[in-house]
This record gives C-alpha cells, structure tokens and sequence, in this order.
C-alpha cells in the first residue's frame, strides 16, 4: 500500500518522500480513505508514535482551500511541544503544494505576539486549549467556519485538567463540522465529550496493541537491589558512548534525585519535570535536540509531546503507573524504521509488576543478566 493508493495527492507524497516517509503505518492505512472521504466523524484508537499526525494531517492539507484566506481547521493538542510539533509536520509536508498557513498558538509564550501572528491568513490553526479559549475570549481567532476539528491525544488533554475548556471550545464552533479524534484510552470521561460532541455515525478505526508496539525496539530488563539502581545504569550508560536516550522516573522526587547523581558521575545530563518553568524546559529540550546534552531524565506528565528522533534507547528508573505510559515511554526510540532498545531497572519486588504490563501489552521482555 502507498500513500497514492491511500488517496493522497502527488504534491504532498513528494514531500513525504523527501522525509523518508513511504510506506503507511497501520492507522494510516486505516484512518486516510475515512477522511478523505469527506464528512465523517472520526475516532482513531492509537499510541504515540504510530503516525498519527500524517493520519489526520494529509486529509487536513487536502481538504483546506488555500484561496481562501478564513480559517478552516483547528487542531488541539495537549501540549505545548506537541502542538509545535505538530505545525512543524504540516508545514513540512506541504514543501511541494499549494501553500497552507498554519499558526500554533500555546500557553508560555506572550499572547500579543501569538495575536499579531493570527492576523495574517491562517488555514489552519494547531493550539493547546487553554491558550485557544483566551484567544476566542479577546476575539483574537474566529473558529465559526471551523469544518474539522481534531482532538489529538484527546485522553491526554482530559488527564491535564482541559474538560471545561474542550467543552467551550466545541460548543463555539459551528454543528455542521467534523470532529476527529485520537487517542490512545477511552475513559468514560472522554466517552461523554464522544456521546456530547460526535456523531453517533461516527466511524472507529482501532490499531490493535500488537501492532501499536514497534517491532524495531528491544524490551529489556534487569533485576538488582534498589540501592545498586544507579550502579547498573551507569554501566550501561557507559556502554552507550555518544548514543542519545531518554531515562524515565515516576515521580519528580527521583527525577531530580537520579539527575544529580548521574552529574556526579560526570554526565552531562538534563531534566524534564513538571515544576519547571517554560524558559527552563524549553532550554533543556534544545540542547537536547541539538545534541549538546545527550540524556535527558523526565517524568511521565513532564515529557507528554516531546519529539526527538534518533534515540538509541529509553530507560526505565521507575517503572510507570499506567500500562499506556510504558507504550508512550518505549514509542520514542527506534523511530523512522530504526531499531532501538527499552530496558527497565528493577529490584526484585517489580519483577511481578513488569510480568502484569507484559500480559497487558503483548510483550516480551528479555533478561538481561
């Protein structure tokens, strides 16, 4: 299957294949022909990093008139990055066609400059939804022409505490529009914005988690005392040389706890958690993607959006809460067909744990003794 069979134009599968993209991913193959289609609802099951943004993004690029100077699909996000990341894919897939407008608007950023921006023609707006409801309270953006809306990572942005402003958001917007949805769960709160907000037509498409989990990475882990954690990872670290990854801790506490104890062993190291102010993330997520730093330690809720490509490997201190967060976690290496590794760190009373999120997620993790 190609993305012209899909139904995508040659002007776009030109700049796709500039970025080496040329071969559809599962949602891809399923979501594409749905929207281009024209007038459906949408919900799209799927992890991070299944190719999501060219799912809904193509059939966004196809649909927009570019002559006219109105705005004609809102895009939201959770986060910042995501929402930056999201604007960057578009504009790169639109490198040989006609040319679409899209402007990202998020909180951290002065709203002034956010408003001069949206003065010029903007087809498509991507935002996070905080920053969009004060935009449409000041009358900055009119969203009345919207005719799609897509909701990405749309369980994420429930999770951050945005129902009320997702609700005012939709209710803004004319009835005769199209809603897409992506996201990885369905919690029932998310369930009543789709019984509110969705056609009852709507059309699922669901990538079963076998194929949500990338064949490319190595699920691994290792079993030591707790104390020894540190030890452990240091060795393997060491064995990585100038190889880029990003190490994952549940809470903020050992976050920060783990960063200073791998700067005393002479890493050069960043951190990502969720007290840190925008200046100082934003700081860190680019010496990071200009591989001046070449690991990064990150909460699950501080790292949501983040995108970096070429990561050899993620590692797990703590292993998270929720059996979804592991997939989000482990999705951000071996990305672009590459191959790449995601070991845990236990002691012995986790082991059972990993064994429950192995059953949960159809893995297999390998000992590495």
């Amino acid at each position: 299957m190609t993305f012209q069979q899909l139904g995508i134009s040659e002007d776009l599968n030109k700049g796709l294949e500039e970025l080496g993209i040329k071969t559809p991913t599962k949602i891809q193959e399923q979501a594409i022909p749905v929207l281009l289609e024209g007038g459906n609802d949408l919900i799209g099951k799927a992890q991070t990093g299944t190719g999501k943004t060219a799912a809904f993004g193509l059939p966004l690029l196809m649909q927009v008139n570019p002559t006219k100077k109105i705005t004609q699909s809102l895009i939201l996000a959770p986060t910042r990055e995501l929402a930056q990341q999201i604007a960057k894919q578009l504009f790169k897939f639109t490198k040989y066609s006609e040319k679409v407008f899209t402007e990202a608007v998020y909180g951290g950023e002065k709203i002034d400059k956010q408003i001069q921006r949206l003065q010029r023609p903007t087809h498509i707006i991507v935002a996070t939804p905080g920053r969009l409801v004060d935009l449409i309270k000041r009358k900055a953006v009119d969203i009345r022409y919207i005719k799609t809306i897509v909701l990405d990572e749309a369980d994420e942005m429930l999770s951050m505490g945005f129902k009320k402003e997702l609700e005012f958001i939709l209710n803004t917007i004319n009835e005769q529009r199209n809603v897409w949805m992506f996201s990885a769960t369905m919690p029932i709160e998310l369930q009543n914005i789709v019984n509110k907000y969705v056609s009852p037509r709507v059309i699922t498409v669901e990538i079963d988690k076998k194929d949500t989990t990338n064949k490319n990475i190595q699920h691994q882990f290792v079993v030591g005392e707790d104390g020894n954690k540190v030890d452990t990872m240091t060795f393997f670290l060491k064995t990585q040389k100038k190889e880029r990854g990003i190490i994952f801790c549940r809470t903020k506490v050992a976050a920060r706890k783990l960063t200073e104890q791998l700067q005393q062993r002479s890493f050069e190291i960043g951190i990502l958690e969720g007290d840190m102010n925008q200046k100082d993330r934003d700081k860190v997520m680019r010496a990071f993607k200009n591989k001046k730093i070449n690991l990064l330690v990150a909460t699950d809720v501080a790292a949501r959006g983040i995108d970096v490509d070429n990561l050899a490997f993620v590692l797990h201190y703590q292993l998270p809460d929720q059996a979804e967060y592991y997939i989000h976690r482990s999705g951000r290496t071996a990305r672009g067909g590459k191959t790449g590794v995601s070991l845990a760190f236990l002691d012995h009373s986790e082991v059972k744990y990993l064994r429950i999120l192995e059953k949960t997620l159809g893995l297999n993790f390998s000992q590495i003794r």
